[in-house]
């Protein structure tokens, strides 16, 4: 389901109007309901069509009339057996969605007044879980337009072990450069660039394996790709892709020229995690990733990116409390990544 092709499903543009349209459990399921049967109920069990049972003590449960079976609104979503409420969980997909900086769990445990932190930790990992579609296209491959690619360390510290030691994970991304409409406000800002659709994955190395694998996931053959001069990205011609490396020799001003949309995405991924969430836990790395690729990406629409997540996380698969902590369960990337 693509929600954003639905306009029968209205999204908040503040907070009065969220709370006009959200005020309990009852009209958020009716909200569930319009987005998965927007032509009306179908049993999925004997596919008849028609108004279903509705249990008053559980308004996120239909039955069939006909075969009697119940039906979860939550059923093949990141919501799916869980115990918190609705109208939480719409809480928790708006502030996430319209919020620039986005929500610490610790600010959401607050403001939602949950009593246990882990409940907070857990609805916000299972709606970045949603953040990924499955089949995620690849960006790239527009006429006139390129990709930077790059790679950042992020988070860690360096604990006195030793010149050149530090407990960073390494980062690699892409990022489309367009180009504004001549006469359009700042068409003069950095000679009328600015950045498109991005990409993130935490990579194991800076070997070509892992680098042009990335890339290869995340980019459409053909596209020109602009890149530094390190050797991992030499085979890139050959994978079907116009490279162009630049050597830097340690010049800003040559990053800045050439390179400049991937390290404003990194500076501001930096600035994000550090100052949003004080930091995270490499484990957990990839799934802020996916939630600042998510927000990025939908930055200038940035209320429809409320119906685009509960959209996402159709079908989506979430992790439990005790998988995230236990490190069972991996983080998903844009398709064909690594994890």
């Amino acid at each position: 389901m693509d929600v954003l092709d639905r306009n029968d499903l209205p999204f908040p543009r503040s907070l009065p109007e969220f709370q006009r349209l959200f005020p309990d459990d009852r009209t958020c399921a009716a909200y569930l309901e319009r987005a998965r049967w927007g032509g009306g109920f179908t049993c999925p069990h004997c596919q008849e069509a028609g108004e279903p049972f509705r249990i008053a003590t559980r308004p996120g449960v239909l039955a069939c009339r006909r075969c009697r079976r119940q039906v979860g609104l939550t059923a093949g979503t990141v919501m799916e057996r869980s115990h918190t409420p609705l109208s939480t969980w719409f809480w928790a997909a708006y502030l996430v969605a319209s919020q620039t900086p986005g929500i610490s769990a610790v600010q959401f445990q607050r403001q939602l007044g949950l009593k246990r932190y882990e409940t907070a930790f857990g609805i916000l990992h299972k709606l970045r879980a949603g953040m990924v579609r499955p089949n995620q296209d690849r960006i790239g491959g527009q006429p006139g337009n390129h990709v930077e690619v790059d790679e950042a360390l992020v988070g860690g510290k360096t604990r006195g072990e030793g010149r050149g030691v530090h407990h960073k994970t390494l980062v690699v991304g892409a990022v489309e450069v367009r180009h504004r409409e001549p006469g359009t406000a700042q068409d003069k800002r950095k000679d009328g660039r600015y950045a498109g659709r991005v990409r993130l994955a935490v990579s194991a190395d800076r070997s070509a394996g892992s680098l042009c694998g990335f890339v290869q996931s995340a980019v459409l053959p053909g596209s020109l790709i602009v890149t530094d001069d390190w050797s991992g990205y030499d085979s890139l011609g050959k994978r079907g892709y116009d490279h162009h490396a630049i050597a830097e020799c340690g010049d800003p001003e040559i990053a800045e020229e050439f390179l400049p949309m991937i390290h404003l995405v990194f500076s501001n991924l930096k600035t994000w995690i550090n100052g949003t969430h004080h930091g995270v836990s490499a484990k957990h790395l990839q799934a802020y990733l996916n939630e600042f690729t998510f927000r990025f990406n939908r930055r200038f629409y940035p209320f429809n990116a409320f119906r685009s997540l509960l959209g996402i996380a159709g079908g989506a698969e979430a992790p439990a409390y005790a998988a995230l902590y236990s490190g069972e369960w991996t983080h998903p990337t844009c398709s064909g990544c690594m994890p």
